[in-house]
C-alpha cells in the first residue's frame, strides 16, 4: 500500500476554516466522510479517476455526489460547452439551446410536455411544488420520511435559521406504505397538492430500498382519486437508469419531474418536466435566476444526453456497477462477513448487517480510500461511463483486503 497523505489538504482546511464557514460546507466536509482518509480539497480529474490536491488518486465511486455521469475531462462535453463559450453564455436572454434542450428534454421523457432549468436540484424541486400549489390551491406537501429533496427551507434536513413556518405544511410517512400515505392525505382530505417521491428510497445513513410491488401503482392511484401532482424528484438517479427517466425503469408516470446531477456531465444544470395540464400554473410560478439560461452548461446538458444516447452508457454503467455489487459481496463473504448491498447497480450502496453505529463501515471506506478508491461509508456511490473492468477489478482487490483488517478489528 502506497502511504497516502494529507498534509497540504489539512493546511488548506485550516485556512478555509478563517474565511469559510464550517471550513467546507455541508455534505463536503470531511466529516460526513472519513476524516483523516478522505480527501479534503480536489486538484483534478479525468475518467473514473479524482486526484486530490496532496496528489493522492482514487477511482472515484462517488463523482462529486453524482453529477459525473460520462466521466471527469469528458472530451464531447467539454468541446460542446468550450463551442458555446466562444459566442458566450449569460446574456440578456435565452440563446437557441434553451429552446433545443426543451425540445429534447420533451423527446425523450415520454409523457412530457414542457421542460424548464435550473442550476441546482433544489431550484426544480422547490419550483415543482410551488407549480402543485398552483394548480390545486392547496397547501400541504407529503414527502417519505428521511427523503432528502434538497437544502430550501421546506425539506432541508438541517436545523439552522428554520422556523415552524417553513415546514409546517410538509407531512411525511414511511417509504413503501401506501396505506400510511393513503391514511395521510385523508386525514387532511382537500389539502394536499402534492406528492413529492425520489424513484427508489436513498437516504443518507442508510440502505437504500427499492418500491415495493404495488407501491408505486398505489402512489399514482392515490393522486389520481385526489387531485394530488405526482412529483419524482430524479434529481439523483435521472439518466443513471433509463434516458427517459426513472419511472420508465421502474413502471410509473409522474406529473412532474426533476433533474438535476447527471444532466450535464458535471455542468451547473437541473431541469423539471411536467404535463401539459401543468404548463399554465407552471407560467405563473415565478421561476428565473441570474444563471439559468446560461448557455454554456445548457450546451453541456445537450452533448451529455446524446452521448449517454450514442453509447449506450447507461446498458455499461449497469453491467460495471453489477460486476461490483455481486464482487463485494462475494469478497465480504469469503471473509465470513456480512453485508447489505442495496440500490440499482449504477447507484449501490453497502454496509454491514450486523451494526448499527457505522464503524466497520468507516473502517472498511478509510481503508479502502488510503489504497485508492472513494466508497462513502454514509452516502450511496455512483458509477460512470468511464468505469471499466479493470477499475472495478482493482476495487474489488483493495475492499478484499480491507474486509480482511475489518474482519480483524470486529471479528464477523
Amino acid at each position: 500500500m502506497s502511504e497516502y497523505s494529507f498534509d497540504k489538504s489539512v493546511d488548506m482546511f485550516t485556512r478555509a476554516t478563517k474565511v469559510i464557514p464550517s471550513g467546507i460546507s455541508g455534505n463536503k466536509n470531511p466529516a460526513f466522510a472519513v476524516p483523516g482518509t478522505f480527501p479534503y480539497f480536489a486538484e483534478r480529474g479525468e475518467g473514473c479517476k479524482y486526484w486530490d490536491v496532496d496528489g493522492n488518486e482514487y477511482i472515484d465511486y462517488l463523482l462529486g455526489y453524482g453529477p459525473i455521469v460520462l466521466g471527469y475531462n469528458y472530451k464531447k462535453i467539454d468541446e460542446a460547452a468550450d463551442k458555446q463559450k466562444k459566442m458566450g453564455s449569460a446574456f440578456n436572454h435565452p440563446t437557441e439551446r434553451s429552446v433545443e434542450l426543451a425540445e429534447k428534454m420533451v423527446e425523450i421523457v415520454p409523457w412530457a410536455d414542457w421542460a424548464v432549468f435550473g442550476r441546482n436540484g433544489s431550484d426544480v424541486t422547490t419550483y415543482s411544488i410551488q407549480i402543485a400549489r398552483e394548480y390545486t390551491q392547496k397547501r400541504k406537501i407529503i414527502m417519505a420520511k428521511g427523503a432528502y429533496h434538497g437544502s430550501h427551507s421546506w425539506c432541508t434536513p438541517g436545523h439552522g435559521g428554520l422556523i415552524d413556518e417553513d415546514y409546517r405544511q410538509v407531512l411525511s410517512f414511511t417509504w413503501n406504505d401506501a396505506t400510511e400515505l393513503e391514511d395521510l392525505v385523508k386525514a387532511n382530505e382537500g389539502d394536499v397538492a402534492a406528492i413529492i417521491l425520489t424513484p427508489y428510497h436513498h437516504p443518507a445513513f442508510a440502505d437504500q430500498v427499492m418500491p415495493a410491488p404495488g407501491f408505486w401503482a398505489d402512489v399514482r392511484r392515490i393522486c389520481d382519486e385526489n387531485d394530488i401532482v405526482l412529483i419524482a424528484d430524479d434529481v439523483r438517479a435521472g439518466f443513471r437508469l433509463d434516458i427517459g427517466g426513472s419511472g420508465e425503469y421502474l413502471g410509473y408516470k409522474p406529473d412532474i419531474a426533476c433533474y438535476c446531477k447527471a444532466i450535464a456531465n458535471g455542468y451547473c444544470m437541473s431541469s423539471a418536466v411536467g404535463r401539459d395540464k401543468l404548463k399554465n400554473a407552471a407560467s405563473k410560478v415565478f421561476f428565473t435566476g441570474t444563471y439559468y439560461t446560461s448557455a454554456i452548461e445548457i450546451a453541456a446538458a445537450l452533448a451529455t444526453i446524446e452521448e449517454l444516447q450514442a453509447t449506450n452508457a447507461i446498458e455499461h454503467m449497469m453491467k460495471m456497477g453489477t460486476m461490483l455489487q455481486e464482487g463485494l459481496k462475494a469478497k465480504a463473504e469469503s471473509h465470513g462477513l456480512q453485508v447489505n448491498i442495496t440500490g440499482p447497480p449504477t447507484i449501490p450502496y453497502m454496509s454491514f448487517s450486523n451494526e448499527s453505529n457505522f464503524r466497520r463501515s468507516q473502517l472498511f471506506s478509510g481503508e479502502v480510500a488510503k489504497r485508492g478508491a472513494i466508497l462513502h461509508p454514509h452516502h450511496n456511490w455512483f458509477l460512470s461511463y468511464s468505469h471499466k473492468e479493470a477499475d472495478i477489478l482493482k476495487t474489488l482487490d483493495i475492499a478484499d483486503e480491507c474486509f480482511g483488517i475489518v474482519k480483524k478489528e470486529f471479528g464477523s
